[in-house]
């Protein structure tokens, strides 16, 4: 199969059963999803979703939390991981922004790296959800994905998945490929034991293939 036919399948796979993938972090503005993604780091969505609304009850802007105290915003995220660096994150990111942005939120790449706790991932998530610009966020379950499925080869590192695959999804589907590909992951094709007997894409997948092929060889 050619990868453009493989893409296609995914694509037409994914339009038919999940049309509507979107985040799975609640927010209502760009500086919340901003917030809960910079939380996200190495934290599950549903953890961070818990603790979001206490957060921006406390702070609801960019301008209250760049003057919140370390002590106490560390105390509302104590639950989350790496809460030290996160707290400093934030409050660093808002301090950034009200002081060398006008307290707006840029909604591009390079300028939103500048950010405290933002590297290429965050800022491809948001400028990928509020914007709905072509950015592909490779998160491990992306990675993994597209690795097995066979969108990408000898991708051995995020940015080079990220280049193969915003280079073959349609410009118009990337910032929706990302939900379709993380959620694939996140439910179905999980990194210990993918659920295959509930995959609709293993007749393309690599992955799969490979693992009978094994299977049928030990017999």
């Amino acid at each position: 199969m050619k990868k453009a036919e493989r893409y296609q399948a995914v694509i037409e796979y994914f339009k038919k059963n999940n049309p509507l993938a979107e985040t799975e972090l609640t927010y209502k503005n760009p500086f919340q999803l901003l917030v809960a993604v910079i939380l996200s780091a190495q934290c599950t969505d549903k953890r961070v979703n818990t603790v979001t609304p206490k957060i921006f009850c406390q702070y609801p802007d960019i301008e209250s939390m760049s003057r919140a105290k370390f002590e106490d915003l560390f105390n509302v995220i104590k639950s989350i991981s790496y809460p030290n660096n996160k707290t400093r994150h934030l409050i660093g990111m808002a301090t950034m922004l009200k002081d060398h942005f006008s307290g707006i939120i840029p909604m591009n790449v390079a300028e939103l790296i500048m950010l405290p706790g933002v590297g290429r991932k965050t800022a491809n998530v948001i400028t990928s959800v509020i914007d709905n610009q072509p950015n592909m966020a490779v998160d491990t379950h992306v990675f993994r994905v597209s690795a097995r499925i066979g969108l990408t080869t000898n991708a051995k590192t995020p940015s080079i998945a990220e280049k193969q695959l915003i280079s073959y999804f349609p410009k118009d589907l990337i910032f929706k490929a990302h939900h379709w590909l993380i959620l694939h992951g996140r439910y179905t094709c999980t990194a210990r034991k993918p659920k295959c007997d509930n995959c609709g894409l293993i007749h393309i997948c690599k992955y799969f293939k490979e693992k009978h092929s094994t299977a049928n060889n030990i017999q």
